[in-house]
């Protein structure tokens, strides 16, 4: 939480201007989120956004100075938060494993449990936060640039710890394991809702907790499969 000690010297005014400052930033984020998820960033001008955030454009101007900035900041706020979960998570995985080698399962899970929290939790915005996610992972536009910029240093860790987990991997299969696993997470992150259709109602994507569950022992049966020896050509 942001230290507010400063505000103890503003006036009561000038605290109620900070506060709905705030308020109305928070406002435009919250909106932008929800609309970039549904439209993508083309589909998307200012003016809904301020519409759904009932302010006015020029102030989306003022805190972001462009769509594209106002985009960049609704990716970065939650991205932020994500990777000190899932960096906690890593490192109570590989202390516990001190000083062997991590259990596959146990790096795999520790990568999945944090996302599956904040997908199934009462905080709405996260749905629409992976939701926009998924659509920036597939984009080739979006994708390489704040995908490297915000997650990839994460997924080095990530890949470091797997291939701790299983130190005579094919490194080129190991990179296809994380594609493979990518994929699965980008489209459980937009719960399309076509599995409840193929299913004919036995199975939903929005039952992110049994989801994650089965991708755990799958992709960790996927990593063993392929890592073993390198492919044939």
């Amino acid at each position: 939480m942001a230290d507010l000690g400063w505000m103890a010297n503003l006036g009561r005014e000038e605290c109620a201007i900070v506060v709905e400052t705030g308020t109305r930033k928070r406002r435009i984020l919250d909106a932008a989120e929800i609309l970039f998820a549904e439209h993508g960033y083309d589909g998307v001008t200012l003016r809904k956004i301020a519409t759904m955030a009932d302010v006015d454009v020029a102030l989306t101007n003022y805190h972001f100075g462009s769509k594209k900035g106002l985009f960049r900041a609704v990716f970065e706020r939650r991205a932020v938060i994500l990777n000190d979960l899932r960096s906690e998570a890593l490192e109570a995985c590989l202390a516990a494993a001190a000083p062997g080698a991590p259990d596959l399962e146990a790096v795999v899970e520790a990568y999945l449990r944090p996302m599956a929290e904040v997908q199934s939790s009462a905080d709405d915005g996260w749905r629409h936060y992976l939701s926009l996610v998924a659509w920036v992972n597939s984009s080739t536009e979006w994708g390489n640039e704040l995908m490297t910029e915000f997650f990839n240093p994460y997924v080095q860790r990530f890949i470091k710890a797997l291939t701790a987990a299983m130190p005579d991997a094919d490194v080129k299969a190991l990179h296809w394991g994380y594609q493979f696993m990518s994929g699965a997470l980008t489209l459980t992150f937009a719960d399309t809702r076509r599995m409840d259709q193929l299913s004919g109602g036995a199975a939903s994507s929005a039952e992110t907790q049994v989801g994650y569950a089965h991708m755990v022992p799958f992709i960790s049966a996927g990593f063993r499969r392929i890592c073993g020896t390198p492919p044939q050509d």
